[in-house]
Protein backbone atom coordinates (compact mmCIF):
# COMPACT_ATOMS: atom_id res chain seq x y z
CA UNK A 1 0.00 0.00 0.00
CA UNK A 2 1.49 3.74 -0.76
CA UNK A 3 0.84 6.61 1.68
CA UNK A 4 -0.41 9.48 -0.02
CA UNK A 5 -0.07 13.10 1.12
CA UNK A 6 -3.42 13.60 1.94
CA UNK A 7 -2.97 10.71 4.26
CA UNK A 8 0.29 12.02 5.60
CA UNK A 9 -1.04 15.27 6.76
CA UNK A 10 -3.83 13.75 8.96
CA UNK A 11 -0.73 12.03 10.63
CA UNK A 12 2.49 14.36 10.60
CA UNK A 13 1.28 16.15 13.93
CA UNK A 14 0.77 12.61 15.76
CA UNK A 15 3.42 10.90 17.96
CA UNK A 16 3.75 7.56 16.40
CA UNK A 17 4.40 4.86 18.44
CA UNK A 18 7.05 2.28 17.35
CA UNK A 19 9.56 5.03 15.39
CA UNK A 20 12.90 5.67 16.65
CA UNK A 21 11.66 9.44 17.33
CA UNK A 22 12.62 10.59 20.65
CA UNK A 23 12.14 14.19 22.62
CA UNK A 24 14.91 16.17 21.40
CA UNK A 25 15.48 19.82 22.10
CA UNK A 26 16.82 22.68 19.67
CA UNK A 27 20.37 22.41 17.82
CA UNK A 28 20.69 26.32 18.32
CA UNK A 29 19.48 28.52 21.25
CA UNK A 30 18.86 31.31 18.82
CA UNK A 31 17.04 29.36 16.07
CA UNK A 32 13.56 30.43 14.97
CA UNK A 33 12.93 26.68 14.50
CA UNK A 34 12.46 24.58 17.35
CA UNK A 35 12.91 19.95 17.38
CA UNK A 36 9.54 18.27 19.21
CA UNK A 37 9.07 14.56 19.94
CA UNK A 38 8.22 14.30 16.31
CA UNK A 39 10.72 16.09 14.02
CA UNK A 40 12.65 13.68 11.52
CA UNK A 41 16.43 14.19 11.20
CA UNK A 42 17.58 13.59 7.52
CA UNK A 43 21.39 12.97 6.78
CA UNK A 44 22.46 13.03 3.07
CA UNK A 45 25.16 10.91 1.26
CA UNK A 46 26.37 11.99 -1.43
CA UNK A 47 25.84 16.02 -1.95
CA UNK A 48 25.91 16.28 -5.53
CA UNK A 49 23.24 17.72 -7.48
CA UNK A 50 21.25 14.63 -7.32
CA UNK A 51 21.74 14.32 -3.54
CA UNK A 52 20.71 17.87 -3.19
CA UNK A 53 17.58 17.86 -5.41
CA UNK A 54 16.78 14.54 -3.04
CA UNK A 55 17.44 16.46 0.30
CA UNK A 56 15.31 19.59 -0.60
CA UNK A 57 12.69 16.70 -1.26
CA UNK A 58 13.06 15.68 2.03
CA UNK A 59 12.33 18.94 3.67
CA UNK A 60 9.27 19.28 1.81
CA UNK A 61 7.61 16.28 2.34
CA UNK A 62 6.92 16.93 5.73
CA UNK A 63 6.59 19.79 7.50
CA UNK A 64 8.51 18.86 11.06
CA UNK A 65 11.56 17.60 9.33
CA UNK A 66 15.37 19.19 9.57
CA UNK A 67 18.77 18.35 7.87
CA UNK A 68 21.11 18.03 10.27
CA UNK A 69 24.26 16.04 8.68
CA UNK A 70 25.96 15.74 4.74
CA UNK A 71 28.97 13.45 4.05
CA UNK A 72 30.68 13.70 0.46
CA UNK A 73 33.92 12.87 -0.55
CA UNK A 74 34.73 15.94 -1.37
CA UNK A 75 34.60 19.49 0.68
CA UNK A 76 33.56 21.93 -2.46
CA UNK A 77 30.55 19.67 -3.00
CA UNK A 78 29.61 19.50 0.54
CA UNK A 79 29.92 22.96 1.12
CA UNK A 80 28.10 23.81 -2.39
CA UNK A 81 25.11 21.34 -1.63
CA UNK A 82 24.84 23.28 1.84
CA UNK A 83 24.90 26.98 0.76
CA UNK A 84 21.87 26.13 -1.91
CA UNK A 85 20.39 24.10 0.68
CA UNK A 86 20.71 26.87 3.46
CA UNK A 87 19.15 29.65 0.85
CA UNK A 88 16.24 27.95 0.32
CA UNK A 89 14.96 26.19 3.08
CA UNK A 90 16.84 28.28 6.03
CA UNK A 91 16.57 26.76 9.80
CA UNK A 92 14.85 23.61 8.39
CA UNK A 93 18.79 23.74 7.52
CA UNK A 94 20.56 22.60 10.56
CA UNK A 95 23.90 21.56 9.93
CA UNK A 96 26.48 22.56 12.63
CA UNK A 97 29.93 22.06 11.09
CA UNK A 98 30.57 19.18 13.46
CA UNK A 99 28.11 17.48 11.59
CA UNK A 100 29.49 18.09 7.74
CA UNK A 101 31.58 14.89 6.60
CA UNK A 102 34.26 14.63 4.35
CA UNK A 103 36.10 11.50 3.24
CA UNK A 104 35.19 8.09 1.36
CA UNK A 105 34.64 7.32 5.05
CA UNK A 106 32.27 10.28 5.74
CA UNK A 107 29.25 8.25 5.38
CA UNK A 108 30.29 6.34 8.53
CA UNK A 109 30.64 9.12 10.84
CA UNK A 110 27.19 10.07 9.39
CA UNK A 111 25.77 7.45 10.39
CA UNK A 112 26.76 7.55 14.00
CA UNK A 113 25.25 10.41 14.22
CA UNK A 114 21.22 10.67 15.51
CA UNK A 115 19.46 10.96 12.67
CA UNK A 116 16.72 9.08 11.40
CA UNK A 117 16.54 9.09 7.44
CA UNK A 118 18.96 8.82 5.20
CA UNK A 119 19.15 10.22 1.71
CA UNK A 120 21.72 7.72 -0.28
CA UNK A 121 22.77 9.45 -3.25
CA UNK A 122 26.99 8.71 -3.88
CA UNK A 123 28.07 7.68 -7.07
CA UNK A 124 26.35 4.23 -7.59
CA UNK A 125 29.80 1.98 -6.46
CA UNK A 126 29.46 3.02 -3.12
CA UNK A 127 25.69 2.10 -2.88
CA UNK A 128 25.99 -1.49 -1.55
CA UNK A 129 28.57 -0.45 1.03
CA UNK A 130 26.10 2.78 1.98
CA UNK A 131 23.03 0.54 2.27
CA UNK A 132 24.07 -2.19 4.71
CA UNK A 133 25.47 0.49 7.00
CA UNK A 134 22.39 2.64 6.74
CA UNK A 135 20.74 -0.85 7.26
CA UNK A 136 22.75 -2.16 9.90
CA UNK A 137 22.51 1.50 12.04
CA UNK A 138 18.61 1.63 11.75
CA UNK A 139 18.10 4.24 9.73
CA UNK A 140 15.06 4.84 7.34
CA UNK A 141 16.24 5.12 3.71
CA UNK A 142 16.04 6.84 0.38
CA UNK A 143 18.03 5.00 -1.85
CA UNK A 144 19.02 7.00 -5.29
CA UNK A 145 19.34 3.91 -8.33
CA UNK A 146 20.88 2.20 -9.53
CA UNK A 147 21.96 -0.02 -6.54
CA UNK A 148 25.28 -1.52 -7.40
CA UNK A 149 27.17 -1.77 -10.55
CA UNK A 150 27.88 -5.30 -10.55
CA UNK A 151 26.23 -8.70 -9.43
CA UNK A 152 28.00 -9.36 -6.29
CA UNK A 153 27.17 -5.45 -4.94
CA UNK A 154 23.45 -6.19 -5.92
CA UNK A 155 23.11 -9.21 -4.23
CA UNK A 156 24.56 -7.13 -1.00
CA UNK A 157 21.91 -4.86 -1.81
CA UNK A 158 19.16 -7.89 -1.80
CA UNK A 159 20.40 -8.87 1.42
CA UNK A 160 20.09 -5.44 2.63
CA UNK A 161 16.75 -4.57 1.73
CA UNK A 162 15.49 -7.86 3.33
CA UNK A 163 17.19 -6.87 6.84
CA UNK A 164 15.95 -3.52 6.15
CA UNK A 165 12.16 -5.32 5.62
CA UNK A 166 12.73 -7.50 8.75
CA UNK A 167 13.35 -4.46 11.04
CA UNK A 168 10.45 -2.11 9.74
CA UNK A 169 12.57 0.32 8.04
CA UNK A 170 11.43 1.96 5.21
CA UNK A 171 13.29 1.97 2.18
CA UNK A 172 12.47 3.90 -1.02
CA UNK A 173 14.12 3.52 -4.20
CA UNK A 174 14.97 6.22 -6.66
CA UNK A 175 12.93 4.67 -9.38
CA UNK A 176 11.09 8.27 -9.78
CA UNK A 177 8.79 7.13 -12.50
CA UNK A 178 7.49 4.55 -10.50
CA UNK A 179 5.78 7.35 -8.25
CA UNK A 180 4.61 9.11 -11.48
CA UNK A 181 0.84 8.88 -11.15
CA UNK A 182 -0.08 9.23 -15.51
CA UNK A 183 2.42 6.07 -15.21
CA UNK A 184 0.76 4.20 -12.10
CA UNK A 185 -1.77 4.51 -13.89
CA UNK A 186 -1.42 3.52 -17.50
CA UNK A 187 1.17 0.38 -16.42
CA UNK A 188 -1.57 -0.38 -13.80
CA UNK A 189 -4.27 -0.65 -16.50
CA UNK A 190 -1.79 -3.13 -18.77
CA UNK A 191 -0.99 -5.29 -15.74
CA UNK A 192 -5.04 -5.36 -15.18
CA UNK A 193 -4.80 -7.25 -18.65
CA UNK A 194 -6.56 -3.71 -20.50
CA UNK A 195 -4.27 -4.89 -23.77
CA UNK A 196 -4.22 -8.79 -23.24
CA UNK A 197 -1.29 -10.39 -23.05
CA UNK A 198 1.49 -8.56 -23.99
CA UNK A 199 2.98 -10.18 -27.26
CA UNK A 200 6.73 -7.50 -27.15
CA UNK A 201 7.60 -4.28 -27.12
CA UNK A 202 10.08 -1.69 -27.38
CA UNK A 203 12.38 0.71 -25.02
CA UNK A 204 14.27 3.61 -25.31
CA UNK A 205 16.63 5.66 -24.01
CA UNK A 206 18.39 7.95 -26.77
CA UNK A 207 19.96 11.48 -25.76
CA UNK A 208 22.78 13.27 -25.68
CA UNK A 209 25.83 13.42 -24.10
CA UNK A 210 26.55 14.46 -20.31
CA UNK A 211 28.89 16.75 -18.27
CA UNK A 212 32.28 16.51 -17.87
CA UNK A 213 34.92 17.92 -15.07
CA UNK A 214 38.57 18.86 -16.42
CA UNK A 215 41.09 17.90 -14.41
CA UNK A 216 42.70 20.25 -11.65
CA UNK A 217 45.76 20.41 -10.32
CA UNK A 218 46.04 18.79 -7.00
CA UNK A 219 44.23 16.17 -8.24
CA UNK A 220 45.01 12.27 -7.65
CA UNK A 221 44.17 9.91 -10.55
CA UNK A 222 41.28 8.28 -7.85
CA UNK A 223 39.84 11.79 -7.72
CA UNK A 224 39.56 12.96 -11.03
CA UNK A 225 37.67 9.65 -11.92
CA UNK A 226 35.76 9.97 -9.04
CA UNK A 227 34.73 13.45 -9.92
CA UNK A 228 34.10 11.93 -13.49
CA UNK A 229 32.44 9.21 -12.52
CA UNK A 230 29.91 9.09 -15.23
CA UNK A 231 32.50 7.58 -17.77
CA UNK A 232 33.76 4.56 -15.63
CA UNK A 233 32.02 2.01 -15.59
CA UNK A 234 33.43 0.41 -11.61
CA UNK A 235 31.65 3.89 -10.64
CA UNK A 236 28.52 4.13 -12.46
CA UNK A 237 28.05 0.82 -14.15
CA UNK A 238 27.89 2.44 -17.40
CA UNK A 239 24.92 4.66 -18.90
CA UNK A 240 22.94 1.69 -19.42
CA UNK A 241 22.86 0.75 -15.78
CA UNK A 242 23.14 4.61 -14.47
CA UNK A 243 20.63 6.19 -16.72
CA UNK A 244 18.82 4.13 -19.10
CA UNK A 245 17.93 1.82 -16.32
CA UNK A 246 14.88 3.73 -15.98
CA UNK A 247 13.48 2.31 -19.50
CA UNK A 248 14.46 -0.97 -18.31
CA UNK A 249 12.16 -0.51 -14.97
CA UNK A 250 9.12 0.96 -16.83
CA UNK A 251 9.09 -2.18 -19.28
CA UNK A 252 10.03 -4.43 -16.32
CA UNK A 253 6.76 -2.74 -14.30
CA UNK A 254 4.59 -3.69 -17.32
CA UNK A 255 6.18 -7.09 -17.25
CA UNK A 256 4.58 -7.63 -14.16
CA UNK A 257 8.11 -6.95 -12.31
CA UNK A 258 9.19 -11.01 -13.66
CA UNK A 259 12.50 -12.05 -14.63
CA UNK A 260 13.15 -12.80 -18.51
CA UNK A 261 14.31 -16.47 -19.41
CA UNK A 262 18.17 -15.26 -21.34
CA UNK A 263 19.15 -11.84 -22.40
CA UNK A 264 21.46 -10.99 -25.85
CA UNK A 265 22.48 -8.04 -27.20
CA UNK A 266 25.82 -5.70 -28.09
CA UNK A 267 26.62 -1.75 -27.73
CA UNK A 268 30.07 -0.21 -27.99
CA UNK A 269 31.98 3.34 -28.69
CA UNK A 270 31.31 4.84 -31.96
CA UNK A 271 31.64 8.68 -31.05
CA UNK A 272 32.85 9.25 -27.51
CA UNK A 273 36.19 7.87 -28.50
CA UNK A 274 38.30 10.26 -26.40
CA UNK A 275 40.36 8.59 -22.74
CA UNK A 276 38.34 11.51 -21.05
CA UNK A 277 35.24 9.00 -21.49
CA UNK A 278 36.61 6.27 -19.44
CA UNK A 279 35.84 3.17 -20.36
CA UNK A 280 32.35 2.91 -20.86
CA UNK A 281 30.11 2.93 -24.04
CA UNK A 282 28.21 5.01 -25.94
CA UNK A 283 25.11 3.24 -26.89
CA UNK A 284 23.57 -0.52 -26.74
CA UNK A 285 21.75 -2.77 -28.45
CA UNK A 286 19.56 -5.43 -26.29
CA UNK A 287 16.46 -7.72 -26.61
CA UNK A 288 14.60 -9.02 -23.48
CA UNK A 289 13.07 -12.77 -23.90
CA UNK A 290 10.48 -14.13 -21.55
CA UNK A 291 9.75 -17.94 -20.78
CA UNK A 292 6.29 -17.25 -22.46
CA UNK A 293 8.49 -16.21 -25.69
CA UNK A 294 7.67 -12.56 -25.52
CA UNK A 295 10.22 -10.26 -26.41
CA UNK A 296 11.40 -6.61 -25.61
CA UNK A 297 13.89 -4.67 -27.50
CA UNK A 298 15.71 -1.71 -25.98
CA UNK A 299 18.08 0.61 -27.28
CA UNK A 300 19.65 3.83 -25.80
CA UNK A 301 22.40 6.05 -26.39
CA UNK A 302 24.07 9.15 -25.10
CA UNK A 303 25.19 11.17 -28.78
CA UNK A 304 25.19 14.54 -29.31
CA UNK A 305 23.22 15.29 -32.54
CA UNK A 306 21.10 12.18 -33.00
CA UNK A 307 16.96 12.13 -32.55
CA UNK A 308 15.66 11.40 -28.81
CA UNK A 309 13.87 8.74 -27.82
CA UNK A 310 12.03 8.15 -24.46
CA UNK A 311 9.43 5.77 -24.93
CA UNK A 312 8.20 2.49 -23.82
CA UNK A 313 5.52 0.60 -26.31
CA UNK A 314 3.74 -2.73 -25.60
CA UNK A 315 1.86 -4.40 -28.06
CA UNK A 316 -0.35 -7.17 -25.97
CA UNK A 317 -3.33 -8.79 -28.11
CA UNK A 318 -5.94 -6.64 -27.26
CA UNK A 319 -4.36 -3.24 -27.71
CA UNK A 320 -1.45 -1.22 -27.28
CA UNK A 321 0.63 0.42 -24.54
CA UNK A 322 2.28 3.75 -26.00
CA UNK A 323 4.19 6.01 -22.86
CA UNK A 324 6.32 8.55 -23.73
CA UNK A 325 8.35 10.65 -21.51
CA UNK A 326 9.78 13.67 -23.56
CA UNK A 327 6.05 14.35 -24.63
CA UNK A 328 3.88 13.03 -21.40
CA UNK A 329 1.73 11.33 -24.41
CA UNK A 330 0.38 8.52 -22.21
CA UNK A 331 -2.37 6.27 -24.09
CA UNK A 332 -3.78 2.76 -25.19
CA UNK A 333 -5.27 2.14 -28.08
CA UNK A 334 -7.63 -0.95 -29.39
CA UNK A 335 -10.18 -2.83 -27.84
CA UNK A 336 -10.17 -1.03 -24.30
CA UNK A 337 -8.65 2.42 -25.87
CA UNK A 338 -7.92 4.87 -22.90
CA UNK A 339 -5.86 8.47 -23.24
CA UNK A 340 -4.44 10.11 -20.39
CA UNK A 341 -5.37 13.59 -21.93
CA UNK A 342 -9.13 12.46 -21.16
CA UNK A 343 -8.58 10.45 -18.15
CA UNK A 344 -7.62 13.84 -16.64
CA UNK A 345 -10.36 15.73 -17.60
CA UNK A 346 -12.92 13.56 -15.17
CA UNK A 347 -12.88 11.07 -12.32
CA UNK A 348 -8.90 10.81 -11.90
CA UNK A 349 -8.12 14.55 -12.19
CA UNK A 350 -7.99 15.22 -8.31
CA UNK A 351 -5.20 12.47 -8.17
CA UNK A 352 -3.42 13.61 -11.16
CA UNK A 353 -3.25 17.40 -10.01
CA UNK A 354 -1.79 16.72 -7.38
CA UNK A 355 0.71 14.33 -8.05
CA UNK A 356 1.57 16.57 -10.73
CA UNK A 357 1.83 19.82 -9.01
CA UNK A 358 3.68 18.02 -6.46
CA UNK A 359 6.28 16.09 -9.26
CA UNK A 360 7.20 12.41 -9.10
CA UNK A 361 10.46 13.18 -7.28
CA UNK A 362 8.87 15.00 -4.54
CA UNK A 363 6.19 12.01 -4.34
CA UNK A 364 8.85 9.84 -3.37
CA UNK A 365 9.42 11.72 -0.37
CA UNK A 366 6.00 12.37 0.26
CA UNK A 367 5.48 8.42 0.58
CA UNK A 368 8.78 7.47 2.17
CA UNK A 369 7.76 10.00 5.31
CA UNK A 370 4.16 9.05 5.50
CA UNK A 371 4.97 5.61 5.58
CA UNK A 372 7.22 6.27 8.60
CA UNK A 373 4.79 8.58 10.03
CA UNK A 374 2.58 5.50 10.02
CA UNK A 375 4.54 3.19 11.17
CA UNK A 376 4.12 1.33 7.78
CA UNK A 377 7.51 0.72 6.26
CA UNK A 378 7.69 0.89 2.27
CA UNK A 379 10.31 -1.35 1.17
CA UNK A 380 10.93 -1.13 -2.62
CA UNK A 381 13.80 -3.90 -1.96
CA UNK A 382 12.43 -7.12 -4.10
CA UNK A 383 11.63 -5.14 -7.59
CA UNK A 384 14.11 -2.55 -7.67
CA UNK A 385 17.08 -5.17 -6.70
CA UNK A 386 15.16 -6.98 -9.90
CA UNK A 387 15.21 -4.20 -12.48
CA UNK A 388 19.09 -3.30 -11.29
CA UNK A 389 19.76 -6.88 -12.04
CA UNK A 390 17.75 -6.51 -15.81
CA UNK A 391 20.16 -3.66 -16.52
CA UNK A 392 23.72 -5.69 -15.37
CA UNK A 393 22.19 -8.60 -17.75
CA UNK A 394 22.28 -6.64 -20.80
CA UNK A 395 25.27 -5.09 -19.74
CA UNK A 396 26.92 -8.74 -19.14
CA UNK A 397 25.47 -9.79 -22.68
CA UNK A 398 26.38 -6.51 -24.73
CA UNK A 399 30.06 -6.71 -23.08
CA UNK A 400 30.43 -10.08 -23.86
CA UNK A 401 28.51 -10.59 -27.55
CA UNK A 402 26.46 -13.03 -25.78
CA UNK A 403 23.16 -14.37 -25.05
CA UNK A 404 23.24 -14.96 -21.14
CA UNK A 405 20.33 -16.06 -19.08
CA UNK A 406 19.08 -14.40 -16.03
CA UNK A 407 20.14 -16.70 -13.94
CA UNK A 408 23.69 -16.73 -14.93
CA UNK A 409 23.54 -13.13 -14.53
CA UNK A 410 22.19 -13.27 -11.05
CA UNK A 411 25.12 -15.50 -10.60
CA UNK A 412 27.56 -13.77 -11.97
CA UNK A 413 31.04 -13.24 -9.30
CA UNK A 414 32.59 -10.21 -11.84
CA UNK A 415 33.50 -7.77 -9.52
CA UNK A 416 33.60 -3.91 -10.88
CA UNK A 417 34.39 -2.13 -8.07
CA UNK A 418 36.83 -2.66 -4.52
CA UNK A 419 35.43 -1.51 -1.65
CA UNK A 420 38.86 -0.67 -0.36
CA UNK A 421 39.80 1.79 -2.92
CA UNK A 422 41.20 5.46 -1.48
CA UNK A 423 41.79 8.58 -2.85
CA UNK A 424 45.15 7.35 -3.61
CA UNK A 425 44.58 4.54 -5.71
CA UNK A 426 45.42 3.45 -9.06
CA UNK A 427 42.53 1.06 -10.47
CA UNK A 428 40.90 0.99 -13.74
CA UNK A 429 39.24 -1.73 -16.04
CA UNK A 430 39.98 -2.00 -19.88
CA UNK A 431 37.16 -1.11 -22.64
CA UNK A 432 34.59 -4.19 -23.67
CA UNK A 433 34.70 -5.37 -26.54
CA UNK A 434 32.22 -7.74 -27.18
CA UNK A 435 33.36 -11.42 -28.72
CA UNK A 436 36.61 -11.10 -26.69
CA UNK A 437 35.38 -9.58 -23.13
CA UNK A 438 34.29 -12.86 -21.33
CA UNK A 439 31.71 -13.45 -19.34
CA UNK A 440 31.64 -14.04 -15.98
Amino acid sequence: MTYSRRQFIKTAGLATAGTILATRTSLSSNSIWTMNSNTLKVGLIGCGGRGTGAAGEALNADPNVILTAMADAFEDHLESSYNNLKEKYGEKVQVPESNRFIGLDAYEKLLESDVDVVLLAAPPAFRPMHLEAAVNAKKHIFCEKPFAVDAPGLRRVMAAAKKAKANNLSLVSGFCWRYHQPKRDTFGRVLNGQIGNILGGEATYNTGELWFMERKRGWSDMEYKLRNWLYYNWLSGDHLVEQAIHSIDMFSWAMGDKAPLKISGTGGRQKRTDPKFGNVFDHFGLTYEYENGTKIYFFCRQQNNTTPSYAVELIGEDGRCYVDCRTGEHKITGKNAWNLADATKFTDAEAYKETEVRGMYQVEHDELFASIRANKPLNDGEWMTRSNMLALAGRMAAYSGQTITYDQAQNSSEIFFDDSLTLESKYDLSIAIPGITEFK
